[in-house]
């Protein structure tokens, strides 16, 4: 067997070495459980570590007594956020005020699909997005076009239009959006 001069190991636990390494560099978006009406300032400390986050919102018209209107940005997830980071910068995300935990098993964090936080991202940019709270009745349907191909959600109506429905399944959670339906096409169960 031969030995790297290196580091006095095999070719093959080197290989493997690296692969581990690589692994553990790997940014991946996980969801964060957060205090209760704390996300925004979790998010502060978060930029403060220099850790990517990111807070999906959405805004409302409220009406005070005088009258007065206001416009509030609240979470769309209420007590979740998301990061961006490597295994070795979870430490910095649970020490941070405000975070609890990051949502996973009792062993390890679980990522979120790229393509969901892509979603969020780009229809919160737009303002189309709003939270869904009522019970998901309706197909399971599949966006077939555009930078969100591939997401799986759920067909609504709500008045006259139809709303694609995105189911974060780890924090069960919900957010609509309006779509056409030429840019959706059905799942098999």
């Amino acid at each position: 067997m031969t030995m790297d001069s290196r580091s006095g190991n095999s070719p093959q636990a080197s290989a493997e070495s690296n692969k581990e390494l690589d692994l553990a560099r790997e940014r991946r978006w996980y969801a964060v459980f957060t205090v209760p009406r704390s996300e925004k300032s979790a998010v502060r400390h978060l930029d403060l570590r220099h850790i990517e986050s990111f807070l999906p919102t959405y805004e409302t018209v409220q009406v005070w007594k005088n009258r007065q209107r206001k416009r509030i940005i609240h979470p769309l997830f209420p007590s979740y956020l998301f990061v961006h980071i490597d295994r070795h910068e979870r430490a910095g995300v649970l020490q941070s005020p405000g975070v609890l935990q990051i949502v996973g098993t009792s062993r390890e964090p679980l990522p979120l699909q790229d393509s969901q936080i892509e979603f969020l991202r780009s229809n919160c940019s737009e303002n189309k997005l709003e939270p869904f709270r009522e019970l998901l009745v309706g197909e399971r349907v599949r966006i077939k076009s555009g930078t969100l191909q591939g997401v799986h959600g759920v067909l609504v109506r709500r008045n006259k239009s139809l709303r694609f429905v995105l189911t974060l399944e780890l924090i069960n959670q919900h957010a609509s959006v309006e779509v056409d339906a030429t840019d959706l096409e059905p799942v098999a169960s």
